[in-house]
């Protein structure tokens, strides 16, 4: 039985990919932040099902406590480790842009340094972002494109990328970089804009709110699925030699596009309940991504399976059914219908 071990574990991410590879019998252990409320929910079913045999396992611990990452490198002993955990959302870097860097760089080295000097062969995937590309032309983008990060995020994953390439070809180790345009799915955060979007479509539709504020609605993105996402992290893993790689869908279309599809899904017309504020603009917007998958295509066989129209339905649906939870208990009293979501305030 191969082990993996993943930071990030309770993240969209680190559900997907915790759930590929269980099904595909592999030992997982994850960590979990100690704070005083652990919030696993997203992993819950997959706890449920799999940490009794002992098959999926948490670990309390902390990209910026470098002992504990070192002690469990050491005592589990994986055979793969996957970087997921950070500050990742890009407007919030700005707000607390000290902790993003500091999250950002000193765990992917810490992890590489455990890894280093353990007594086995580790391989070792480093979540990259398409936000180091800084979107400065319009211009589809590929591992050799030039970074121009735009935010403390996509700087501390520069930082990172590059020390994941250091550390490869200083060290002789099995390092790579996933290079992920954005991908989405029903487990995204509700502060992320395509999340906010079907949330409060979603919403608006069963009269629980009334209007959805957004920033620029111009900004255009590469957006795919996260479940498909995590199997090109998988695939590059089994790789034969450790390289970089991008995974995005070759399409871009703007916020406003999004808005307008969400919206046309449960026959609304997204104009009459989208409103705009400078308050949710960027301090240094990244206009345009579309991404170049050519080299995952011809090298790992993957593609992305999930279109753009199929990654709303499931957004849709999924936040229908909360929506409609959400109705019950505003029948029974126990919760107030609001203007606006209370995720949009973040």
């Amino acid at each position: 039985m191969s082990v993996a071990f993943i930071t990030g574990i309770t993240g969209q991410d680190g559900y997907y990919l915790s759930k590929l590879l269980l099904e595909k019998d592999y030992e997982v252990h994850g960590t979990v932040r100690r704070s005083s409320s652990i919030n696993t929910s997203r992993i819950d079913d997959l706890i449920s099902e799999y940490s009794k045999s002992g098959q999926l396992n948490l670990h309390y611990s902390d990209l910026l406590d470098s002992a504990s990452l070192n002690n469990l490198i050491a005592s589990i002993k994986p055979d793969e480790v996957y970087n997921l955990a950070a500050q990742s959302h890009v407007s919030v870097s700005f707000k607390n842009p000290i902790f993003t860097t500091q999250t950002g760089t000193l765990g992917s080295v810490s992890l590489l340094e455990a890894i280093r000097h353990a007594e086995k062969e580790i391989k070792f995937y480093q979540a990259s972002s398409s936000e180091m590309y800084g979107g400065v032309n319009e211009e589809l983008l590929n591992e050799d494109s030039l970074f121009y990060p735009k935010s403390p995020y996509a700087a501390s994953k520069v930082f990172a990328h590059n020390m994941t390439k250091v550390y490869r070809e200083s060290y002789d180790l099995f390092c790579v970089n996933g290079i992920l345009f954005n991908h989405e799915s029903p487990l995204r955060g509700e502060t992320f804009v395509t999340r906010k979007i079907t949330r409060a479509a979603t919403r608006i539709k069963l009269g629980i709110q009334t209007k959805i504020t957004l920033g620029n609605l111009d900004a255009s993105r590469d957006w795919g699925f996260a479940g498909d996402y995590v199997e090109g992290m998988y695939l590059m893993m089994q790789h034969s030699k450790p390289d970089d790689w991008v995974l995005a869908t070759g399409k871009s279309i703007t916020v406003k596009e999004f808005a307008e599809l969400a919206f046309k899904k449960l026959d609304l017309n997204w104009e009459d309940y989208v409103k705009t504020s400078e308050r949710y603009f960027r301090p240094n917007e990244v206009e345009f991504l579309l991404g170049d998958y050519s080299k995952a295509k011809k090298h790992l066989k993957w593609e992305p399976k999930t279109s753009i129209d199929k990654l709303v339905d499931l957004m849709i649906e999924s936040d229908l059914n909360l929506a409609k939870q959400e109705q019950v208990l505003i029948k029974e009293n126990l919760l107030k219908p609001t203007w606006e979501h209370p995720s949009s305030a973040k």
